[in-house]
């Protein structure tokens, strides 16, 4: 009887400890992410498969932007040099413009200068219609992104996702304000 119980309580404990070490996310969304091509800040070809094995952190900006993409820039650059802090192995960042037909490679790489971003694992994207984008955002990020008839502003959300390396969504997080940091690097650590 003694035995019988000992050797209960060792795997009690064995798969509690298991679980306390547990690395998935909790809540993870698991949305796929359909295949894309498009044009780097470098004027490179690209598309899903440059991420395949990655994680990866996505968020949608436009380089005319009146009001909360700056925000979001300087917000994704802090979030990168804590990545970088962290040392974390295959994390890319990519920045899909939500505007193509005005930013060109030449001017998403200006924008990007202007927050320091580290071009060595950000890529802004651009080279797909607008239609593409704006379907891509809805189908695949369950995000809105619409350029109106008039003005130069384009409509979309001010999330961040993170990309886990088979190629799932895993969350979305805040961007503009209230930024989860500790959360969003918790969570990569979890991927890696």
């Amino acid at each position: 009887m003694k035995y019988r119980l000992a050797m209960l309580l060792i795997v009690i404990s064995t798969l509690l400890l298991a679980a306390c070490g547990q690395k998935e996310i909790k809540n993870a969304l698991n949305w796929d992410v359909e295949d894309f091509s498009a044009t780097t800040n470098h004027n490179k070809t690209f598309s899903l498969k440059d991420l395949e094995g990655k994680t990866w952190i996505a968020d949608f900006i436009f380089t005319n932007c009146g009001d909360v993409c700056p925000p979001m820039t300087a917000n994704m650059a802090k979030l990168q040099k804590m990545v970088k802090e962290e040392e974390f192995e295959n994390v890319e960042f990519v920045s899909f413009s939500v505007d193509p037909s005005v930013d060109t490679p030449e001017i998403l790489t200006a924008y990007a200068q202007q927050f320091n971003a580290d071009l060595k694992n950000w890529t802004f994207l651009t080279g797909y219609s607008q239609e593409f984008i704006e379907s891509f955002a809805r189908k695949t990020f369950k995000t809105i992104v619409k350029k109106p008839e008039e003005g130069n502003q384009v409509i979309h959300q001010t999330y961040v996702y993170l990309v886990g390396p088979d190629g799932k969504i895993k969350k979305t997080y805040d961007l503009y304000k209230d930024v989860p940091y500790e959360t969003i690097i918790s969570d990569i650590k979890k991927l890696q």
